[in-house]
């Protein structure tokens, strides 16, 4: 009896600690700047790595989001972590992993992170599996987490696809039913097994390159759980806001955002043909030589037409070469950018041929099969001469993989913290 009532008062006495500790903050914590109530009616598409759109964020500002959990101990050391900065973050949770750690679902929630959906198996198929199968999928993990917190209004309509793997037709179903699909802005890749330096390496300089956005992280990785005070403490440091994400409510209205700031900020455009050089224009009527066919090493032989290779183009003539052969080209009188082709674009590795359709109806020979012949076996004690061919690899969607350190092994099982 004694040991019971002990028990008792030690219990309250930490759950009083627990309390205090979550409605008091440092004064030098890192803590939310700001809570976002987004309509997922309205804006059903975010992360500027595959949508138009991503979250209205100003300049430093972050939003951490995790997937694949829960897995104590790791998001358990996470949550730790982010209880003493008093920050808060959005959990993209596995439906298996779900029923198989009700408890951490519960803490997560009662700390006041946002809880979303990733699905309930994590199949790396959405890409190409049928609305009905990922229709499965999608609701199986929202009905994972509503059994876990006994409440659907505890449960945010936000939807990631597992690696990303999106395709238009399931995101038309999570439209229609009034799901927010996520995608990222930037990533940290601490599902390649990347030591935790690493992690916080990237996701710091990630940010400090884009200046802000969603960044992805994975709570059932060791690494991440390793690399969470890094993080933090960069963050703080270089002046970097948290930003909470909660969907909107008939008791929580939206949060009123510019619409410009929802556009996702695109890179530099990549570096392809021609380049682009400026030039001052001097001339009121300005006409530019442009490079003829013959100029690219194009020839015509009849109803045949050769590109020759890059030596060809060097063969000796009475007559000087003139290179390009002139052909009129109208630039107008009040443009300040031209096309400059770089020399690289013309060299060519092999003679391409295009000919008349008769050509191309003749039959071609057989090509003959290469022989084959047994590779020499050392004596019995040895093995192969010379090298292992290397193996073929088989080609698979990209996307990360769901590493479970420890896989939930009895489901029925009843689960304590």
């Amino acid at each position: 009896m004694r040991s019971t009532v002990a028990a008792s008062v030690l219990l309250a006495s930490l759950l009083g600690i627990a309390t205090a500790g979550a409605a008091e903050c440092p004064a030098d914590a890192l803590g939310v700047s700001r809570t976002i109530t987004v309509d997922p009616s309205e804006h059903r598409l975010v992360g500027s790595w595959q949508y138009g759109e991503s979250l209205p964020l100003n300049d430093h500002e972050v939003v951490l989001t995790f997937d694949d959990g829960p897995l104590p101990p790791y998001t358990d050391r996470v949550l730790d972590l982010l209880a003493a900065e008093c920050v808060k973050a959005t959990f993209f949770m596995v439906g298996r992993m779900v029923q198989a750690y009700p408890a951490a679902v519960r803490r997560v929630y009662d700390e006041g992170h946002t809880i979303a959906n990733h699905s309930q198996t994590h199949p790396f198929t959405f890409h190409k599996m049928s609305v009905d199968q990922a229709s499965h999928e999608i609701e199986g993990g929202f009905s994972s987490l509503r059994s876990a917190l006994g409440d659907p209004k505890a449960i945010a309509p936000f939807f990631r696809f597992p690696g990303l793997l999106r395709q238009t037709s399931v995101e038309q179903y999570l439209a229609a039913h009034n799901y927010m699909t996520w995608s990222v802005d930037l990533a940290a890749d601490d599902w390649t097994h990347i030591n935790n330096r690493e992690v916080a390496r990237r996701a710091i300089s990630r940010l400090e390159a884009r200046g802000k956005g969603i960044l992805l992280l994975h709570d059932i990785q060791p690494a991440t759980a390793l690399a969470m005070p890094e993080i933090l403490k960069e963050l703080k440091a270089r002046g970097f806001k948290i930003v909470h994400v909660v969907p909107a409510t008939p008791d929580r209205p939206k949060t009123v955002t510019e619409p410009e700031l929802w556009a996702a900020r695109r890179g530099p455009e990549p570096k392809v043909w021609p380049r682009i050089s400026v030039v001052g224009m001097e001339s009121s009527d300005p006409v530019l030589a442009a490079p003829s066919p013959a100029s690219f090493g194009i020839e015509t032989f009849g109803p045949v037409t050769k590109v020759a290779m890059a030596q060809s183009l060097e063969r000796q003539s009475d007559a000087a070469p003139v290179w390009p052969a002139a052909v009129a080209y109208a630039v107008p009188a009040d443009a300040e950018v031209l096309p400059i082709a770089g020399a690289h674009n013309f060299r060519y590795s092999r003679v391409f041929r295009f000919g008349s359709a008769e050509e191309k109806a003749r039959p071609k020979p057989a090509a003959k099969r290469p022989v084959r012949t047994a590779r020499a076996r050392e004596p019995a004690s040895g093995g192969w001469f010379g090298a292992w061919p290397a193996p073929a690899r088989s080609s698979r969607a990209a996307g990360h993989q769901l590493s479970v350190t420890r896989p939930p092994i009895n489901l029925a099982a009843p689960q304590t913290r």
